[in-house]
């Protein structure tokens, strides 16, 4: 199993970033692909999550209205749209796949990509 994110950088408040998550090795359709960010000093937190199979998708209540979950099968990828950033965006942003439904438990999602940085300047 492999997951790799790319998109991240550095950008205004009020801008927008894509990430991207490409990912290898399960049945990308069964599994839910979540995004998490962790900030210095902060825990993980879970911010979206896709499950193609069925269309499941989750926001959490900080990111919704900003963020957009997608997914392609055909490139085993999920995205990540995020708009109207904001500096506590700011954070790694973490993707990971979990043989769950969406939002799932943290300790469900079994692997686990290598993070990209967001960083949102005020």
């Amino acid at each position: 199993v492999q997951l790799v994110e790319s998109g991240g950088g550095l950008v205004q408040a009020g801008g927008s970033l894509r990430l991207s998550c490409a990912a290898s090795g399960f049945p990308f359709d069964d599994y839910a692909i979540g995004w998490f960010r962790q900030a210095p000093g902060k825990e993980r937190e879970g911010v979206s999550c896709i499950r193609r199979r069925d269309d499941n998708t989750y926001y959490a209540d900080s990111v919704k209205g900003r963020f957009t979950i997608s997914s392609d099968s055909a490139k085993n990828t999920v995205y990540l749209q995020m708009s109207s950033l904001k500096p506590e965006d700011t954070a790694v942003y973490y993707c990971a796949a979990g043989f769950t439904s969406c939002p799932g438990r943290y300790y469900e999602y079994h692997d686990w990509g290598q993070g990209t940085q967001v960083t949102v300047s005020s």
